[in-house]
């Protein structure tokens, strides 16, 4: 049985892990939920890693003792910088992290420098000038970052957690912390994401995502909650969750589930960081939109009938074929094709025009065709037999390439040749070499047909 997602819950400047109590509430059990609290907040206020890299080094700890195998990064304004932080370096592959399914981010600190209103800045930073905030002064930062009045409980928890923040905390974020640029280091983060807004929220806004995290999430779907301000989590702590189980079901748990034993080997000193970086790549969920960049919506059609008779898979399914058009438009491939066919984008386009309208065929139908294209017998294409011949041996490598690369298919099939010494300068690697012996750390995971 496949363990449950766990989200791991980032609050926002003068919040605390308090603040995800609703969202927690009306997630119920299909979660688990493990709320933070960032140092210098909550019940971490004593907490002296005040710094981005520091905040992100105590969420990628707790991530790391967890040991999830599948989990989301959920980041609310300060912990949305926080969360897109690990996240980079966990595709970057960072030993112990491993699992990543997406982001959500809820009026998010970008990576960039925070758009923020200077005179504002400075107005908060001077609430904190003689110790933390007094009830007045956490009021009126209530009062502006909400669309409407919070219910009373709601209310008194985030002027309780504003109270209680660390005034060196709170003055570190809006002086240096949003205002650091990390956007070398995180770079584009090609992953399942969703960026939550509200519609009355200012600077942290839907114009101001797009014009910032959009472009950090290609994949990002955007969300508005009209009417909301900026503490999304205390406004609408139902719709919040209720996005969050949506982009779950429907994105980033999509694809198919890795087995703990081999993710916490992954994550493991046995395993380099470029290997893990691959194989966290490998495992996201594809896009259930996908919309092709090389191959005609047509071809697409072809492509995944033909790809689902080669390579037939339990649900959920890895998208071949939208791996293989990425792969087309990326120009990357198994290095060599046959002399006797074009470039590969143009094999590809012909050979798929020839087979139009295959999705259509019943599936002894479709059988018979590829027996009589592998045996060299196809005269419906621009290429000629042989040239058929010949792209239907290579698109049979390709999407046999592409479903062993993933990480699950290799549980699937017990492989873990992967895990060969990891970066240390003495290599761990495999001493029982003979058949049927299995080193002690080796994960019991039983092969399936």
């Amino acid at each position: 049985m496949n363990e449950r997602p766990v989200l791991f819950l980032l609050h926002a400047l003068g919040g605390s892990a308090r603040a995800w109590d609703g969202v927690v509430t009306a997630l119920g059990s299909d979660f688990e939920t493990v709320a933070i609290d960032l140092p210098g907040f909550g019940d971490a206020r004593a907490a002296s890693e005040w710094t981005v890299a520091g905040m992100a080094d105590h969420v990628a700890a707790a991530v790391k003792a967890r040991g999830a195998s599948r989990w989301l990064l959920v980041g609310h304004s300060m912990g949305g910088k926080i969360a897109s932080v690990v996240a980079s370096r966990t595709l970057a592959g960072e030993p112990g992290l491993f699992g990543l399914a997406g982001v959500v981010l809820l009026a998010a600190s970008p990576p960039s420098p925070e758009p923020m209103d200077e005179d504002r800045r400075q107005k908060m930073i001077d609430w904190a000038a003689d110790g933390p905030l007094d009830e007045t002064e956490a009021r009126a930062f209530v009062d502006a970052n909400v669309g409407h009045a919070l219910a009373s409980a709601a209310d008194r928890l985030a002027l309780d957690d504003l109270q209680r923040a660390s005034r060196e905390a709170w003055v570190a974020w809006l002086e240096r912390g949003s205002r650091e640029d990390w956007s070398a280091e995180v770079g584009k983060l090609d992953l399942p994401a969703l960026i939550i807004v509200g519609g009355a929220d200012g600077d942290l806004g839907e114009a101001g995502q797009r014009a910032t995290n959009a472009n950090v999430y290609p994949r990002a779907g955007i969300a508005v909650e009209e009417g909301a301000g900026h503490l999304l989590p205390l406004e609408r702590p139902k719709e919040v969750a209720d996005r969050l189980a949506r982009f779950w079901r429907r994105v980033a748990g999509a694809g198919p589930a890795i087995p703990a034993a081999y993710v916490r080997l992954i994550a493991s000193d046995r395993v380099s960081r470029r290997t893990r970086a691959a194989l966290a790549i490998r495992a996201l969920a594809d896009d259930a939109d996908y919309a092709p960049r090389v191959l005609s919506p047509t071809q697409m059609v072809t492509l995944r009938a033909v790809a689902d008779r080669v390579v037939p898979q339990d649900t959920p399914a890895i998208d071949l074929a939208a791996r293989l058009d990425a792969q087309l438009a990326a120009g990357k491939g198994d290095g060599w094709r046959f002399a006797t066919l074009p470039p590969d984008r143009e094999a590809y386009a012909k050979a798929l025009d020839g087979l139009a309208g295959f999705g259509s065929l019943a599936a002894q139908e479709q059988q018979d065709r590829l027996v009589r294209l592998a045996e060299g017998h196809f005269d419906r294409s621009v290429l000629s037999a042989d040239q058929m011949k010949q792209w239907f041996e290579d698109l049979r490598a390709d999407l046999v390439r592409l479903w062993l690369a993933h990480p699950a298919t290799l549980a699937r099939i017990g492989f873990d040749g992967f895990a060969n010494g990891g970066d240390g300068l003495r290599k761990q690697g495999f001493a029982r070499l003979a058949a049927d012996e299995r080193e002690p750390w080796e994960p019991l995971v039983e092969a399936s047909r």
